[in-house]
């Protein structure tokens, strides 16, 4: 055995022992060590999707720059089977592809801080399907030995999974000692509740202004007469000024007798500039997102080489991210290969990000291998 294979067996097969420093361990911690996903953080989060454009278009975003993957390994005849195969995978029986199955687990990790899924065998005991477990319907638990993660079912007390194997989890930054993690539009509920006020009075200022209503007013003379009759006058006034204003588009007169005012309820007030404190509040959407602002519509200055360094910070937030859900593909992968009885390793080549990156390092090539032939020119003269 190779000294590599001892230490990768003796990896494999060795436990985690147990924390020291955790607090959730004994029967008495027992319920407390569980942690359920909370329903209100969910429908808080969903919410906010669905009530900031700009939030559900940056995670969709997100999405499609990072989940553009390929799976690859070193014995051809497995890497074809498990191409043509995971290309038409069964995902959630409504969509197909590894690629569908990752792109809703990575929504869920960032919406909700930790996603879920599930490799489903076929009644044979092969590699079926894919599925994205929906949050509401598990509870987290640490292990006896304070470190490992288990899986329950939720509402059926202590019952786990027949096939805890076959479940995958991820966390987004989770705090020190916690199962769950960090969900990217937290701290974005209070940002989001100014901007939606800000829309909301902008709408509610427009009913009332911009809707033009008009104020008719009729000022009787101190003629006996003229007083005797100010109410059937400006009941008169007031048919008149109806049937004007419901002409439906044709020109129609208003005619009155007397001392009749006419002004637009509203046209002096002027309406609050929501621009500036709008921006800000995208500011801080955009800041959490990690995108550049002209990836979400939002035409603010910026210098080429400003685009170039949000370009760049872009990419190692991606980065980031492919990092985290690298160990999901290759525990499908593996999965796959073993099933159908392979022992190679499938490996993750993840696309580039786009064009320009891949332009910008063929340029760096080009430029490192025109500096090391100068060099040599320089040595040799």
């Amino acid at each position: 055995m190779s000294l590599k294979d001892f230490f990768t067996k003796k990896q494999t097969v060795s436990p985690v022992a147990e924390v020291q420093t955790s607090s959730g361990r004994g029967i008495m911690n027992t319920f407390q060590s569980f942690s359920p996903m909370s329903s209100a953080g969910i429908r808080l989060y969903l919410e906010l999707r669905n009530s900031v454009p700009i939030i559900d278009a940056a995670i969709e975003k997100l999405v499609r720059l990072v989940c553009s993957f390929e799976i690859a390994c070193n014995d051809r005849n497995a890497e074809k089977e498990m191409a043509k195969f995971f290309k038409s995978v069964p995902v959630n029986g409504t969509s197909h592809g590894i690629e569908a199955f990752i792109s809703t687990y990575f929504d869920e990790l960032l919406t909700y801080g930790t996603a879920v899924g599930e490799i489903i065998p076929t009644v044979s005991g092969s590699f079926g399907a894919l599925y994205n477990t929906c949050l509401d319907d598990i509870l987290f638990k640490r292990a006896d030995n304070g470190f490992d993660v288990e899986i329950y079912l939720a509402g059926t007390g202590n019952t786990k999974p027949p096939r805890p194997d076959l479940l995958m989890m991820s966390s987004l930054n989770p705090a020190p000692g916690r199962i769950e993690g960090t969900s990217m539009l937290q701290g974005l509920p209070f940002v989001s509740s100014i901007l939606l006020k800000i829309y909301n009075t902008v709408g509610t200022n427009f009913d009332r202004v911009g809707n033009v209503r008009y104020a008719v007013t009729y000022k009787p003379s101190n003629d006996a007469l003229d007083k005797a009759y100010a109410k059937d006058r400006a009941v008169q006034i007031a048919n008149e000024w109806s049937k004007a204003m419901n002409s439906n588009g044709t020109v129609h007169d208003f005619v009155a007798v007397g001392d009749v005012e006419i002004k637009a309820i509203g046209a002096d007030n002027q309406i609050l500039d929501s621009e500036i404190p709008v921006r800000q509040m995208l500011e801080q959407i955009v800041a959490k997102t990690g995108l550049p602002p002209f990836m979400l519509g939002l035409a603010w200055s910026s210098t080429e080489r400003m685009s170039t360094q949000q370009a760049d910070i872009l990419t190692s937030e991606l980065e980031h991210y492919r990092g985290i859900l690298e160990p999901v593909i290759l525990k499908i992968a593996n999965t796959f290969l073993r099933m159908k009885g392979f022992t190679a390793e499938a490996d993750v080549k993840w696309r580039d990000i786009c064009l320009q990156d891949a332009v910008e390092e063929a340029k760096a090539r080009l430029y490192n291998a025109q500096a090391e032939k100068i060099e040599k020119e320089v040595e040799k003269a």
